[in-house]
């Protein structure tokens, strides 16, 4: 129980080691017993320092780490099967940008495994943790979106670029951000898509790029829209800095449906 009483409500963040991932992290924890944190991690070393840096700084929150390769549907469906608690929030902000080509050992391209169809199948998979609960989604995209090819996503044809493929997932995260947010709407949960600004991180410099924020600034709209009325009261929309904006790609709806469906087959 925290200090009014009532159960910590849990809230799932992927990608908590990465400089966006552990600066959300920090902000749920530092609400102390409001939440109960769960980070999911790729990386068991990582997760560790995660985990008792957050502890040692926040001795009054509730923190626990999973093991997840979210490029992996089985072990993405296996970490919600041990779930046995409602999920009042989950943040995706899981990605990666391989200089080269890459597949997992499903033949999946590994960009796409993981920054599209790790976010779908997270929801997918917890959607009945979501709805009994009520819960919110907040999907980390980007400004920097674009360069779909709906034909073409795992760059089977088409010269793999990392920064094209990057771009092409962040589209596909705030399109399924309208078709989750459609989807659930009637079991009460609400979806919504970010940019989390220009970090200076990992995944930023193998596209070429350094960064001019840091990652406190790059995680300030994933916890506002995680922890305050702008993520429940909104739903399958798309922010950036506080703020909304419209979301070009969210009127498409044809090409939503496909996308979601070639999702859904995989």
């Amino acid at each position: 129980m925290n200090a009014k009483g009532n159960a910590p409500k849990t809230c799932i963040v992927t990608g908590a080691t990465g400089a966006i991932g552990s600066a959300i992290c920090k902000g749920i924890a530092k609400k102390g017993g409001e939440y109960r944190l769960i980070a999911v991690c790729r990386n068991a070393a990582k997760a560790g320092k995660l985990e008792n840096s957050l502890r040692a700084k926040y001795p009054e929150a509730e923190i626990k780490t999973e093991l997840v390769d979210l490029s992996s549907k089985k072990e993405v469906f296996s970490f919600a099967s041990r779930l046995k608690e409602p999920v009042s929030v989950l943040i995706n902000n899981a990605a990666t940008t391989p200089i080269q080509r890459l597949e997992t050992p499903e033949g999946i391209e590994l960009q796409f495994a993981t920054n599209v169809l790790g976010y779908y199948w997270m929801i997918e998979a917890l959607k009945d943790h979501l709805s009994s609960a009520k819960g919110r989604v907040v999907n980390v995209a980007s400004f920097w979106a674009g360069d779909m090819d709906i034909d073409d996503l795992e760059f089977k044809r088409r010269p793999y670029d990392n920064n094209t493929a990057y771009r092409q997932s962040k589209q596909a995260n705030r399109m399924l951000t309208v078709f989750h947010a459609e989807k659930l709407h009637k079991s009460g949960v609400t979806v919504n898509a970010c940019h989390p600004g220009e970090v200076n991180s990992k995944l930023a410099n193998n596209l070429g790029f350094g960064g001019h924020e840091s990652p406190e600034k790059g995680a300030e709209t994933p916890l506002w829209l995680a922890t305050t009325e702008a993520g429940s009261s909104n739903t399958g929309k798309y922010f950036e800095y506080l703020k909304m904006v419209k979301c070009r790609f969210a009127s498409d709806k044809n090409a939503i449906q496909k996308l979601a469906s070639i999702c859904s087959s995989i």
